[in-house]
């Protein structure tokens, strides 16, 4: 019986490609121990939990990025951090630890380099982090979601994904999606989504553009988020037949399901899904943060499946000007689907499990 350690959280696009691997893993090893490192403070606190998996916490702990008062204080609180995994590992009889980026990792690719347990890891982003950037360091068995990545060792092996991606119809879930969301099942589907606390500029200009998007004859599925900037736009349902807005969806493999194009943020986990099952895009990368969102669709830009605009672009002018007229040619929205799906693959939890496997032999 082999006992994992997977560390990662913070953000989602840690936490769900670390439950996709331990799902996997549960799903070949029946007696496997899988045990979470993270934090309180991440999304895995929750998400884990909800999965069934048990989450051991250490301090959150970001890099500094400048020099001040927590940068002074960072060397303690890692070798903290560390200590803190090292025990975990000894009374736990940890076998193989298992990284995804994130606060939790860096200190767990220390403590496993110290111990001697053999380490795997999987960068989600095209522009890797700190953390997976040292633990890269440790191991040869390394895996990137995206063939891009530039990490020493890496290996790609795709995007773990969740299983309703991972399995989906888009015949049998297009069907149920269109029901689920009240759609006319004759028109085809603009789905529109900045992630689950939403995107204030791709709101604005959607919304504002709405009559031009659905005189080309499409509907649209706007999923706005449940953030501030809902009330700050004045963003409400406008009335118009063909013009569905949420301001949440718990359903998003279903809207990934009915999409026969999108309009979204860039970060990995929407770029794998709609590559895996061939939604070509518009993306809008998040103008803050270090920029791996732009890097993130560069392959599916390259390879002729996506559009990739800047935030300060994306503009009602710019949508009448180039995204109408491409939403009115079916062959070249039908071109952009077949693109992406080149870049795309089902398989990463398998991949990465693989990988896994062999950095315990």
């Amino acid at each position: 019986m082999t006992t994992y350690l997977l560390a990662g959280g913070g953000t989602a696009g840690h936490v769900n490609p670390l439950l996709a691997v331990a799902d996997r893993i549960r799903e070949r090893e029946s007696d496997a121990t899988i045990l979470v490192l993270g934090t309180k403070e991440g999304l895995e606190s929750r998400l884990v939990p909800d999965r069934g998996y048990e989450l051991l916490t250490i301090e959150r702990l970001p890099f500094p990025r400048r020099l001040n008062r927590a940068a002074f204080s960072f060397p303690r609180r890692f070798r903290a951090a560390v200590s803190q995994t090292r025990t975990y590992i000894e009374e736990r009889g940890v076998d193989v630890v298992v990284g995804f980026g994130g606060y939790a990792s860096a200190p767990a690719y220390r403590a496993a380099r110290v111990m001697g347990i053999p380490l795997a890891l999987h960068e989600a982003n095209a522009k890797p982090g700190f953390a997976n950037r040292l633990g890269a360091r440790y191991t040869h068995q390394v895996g990137v979601a995206f063939r891009s990545t530039r990490l020493r060792g890496a290996r790609w092996v795709g995007m773990p994904l969740r299983r309703e991606i991972e399995r989906m119809d888009r015949f049998s879930d297009r069907a149920e999606g269109i029901q689920f969301f009240g759609l006319d099942p004759a028109k085809p589907t603009l789905l529109v989504t900045g992630g689950s606390t939403g995107a204030r500029s791709i709101n604005a200009t959607i919304f504002d553009s709405i009559a031009q998007i659905l005189g080309a004859g499409w509907q649209v599925l706007h999923i706005a988020g449940n953030g501030s900037e809902l009330v700050d736009t004045g963003l409400v349902d406008a009335g118009l037949a063909d013009y569905h807005l949420l301001h949440y969806c718990d359903r998003m493999e279903l809207a990934i399901a009915v999409a026969d194009f999108a309009v979204a943020r860039s970060g990995s986990g929407t770029v794998s899904e709609f590559a895996a099952v061939g939604v070509p895009a518009v993306f809008v990368p998040y103008p803050v943060g270090n920029g791996e969102q732009k890097y993130n669709a560069r392959d599916a830009v390259d390879a002729g499946g996506a559009l990739l605009i800047e935030d300060a672009t994306f503009t009602p002018a710019w949508v009448a000007e180039e995204l109408v007229p491409l939403l009115r040619d079916p062959a070249a929205i039908a071109e952009l689907a077949a693109n992406i799906l080149t870049v795309g693959s089902r398989d990463g939890a398998d991949r990465m499990v693989d990988l896994v496997a062999s950095a315990g032999k």
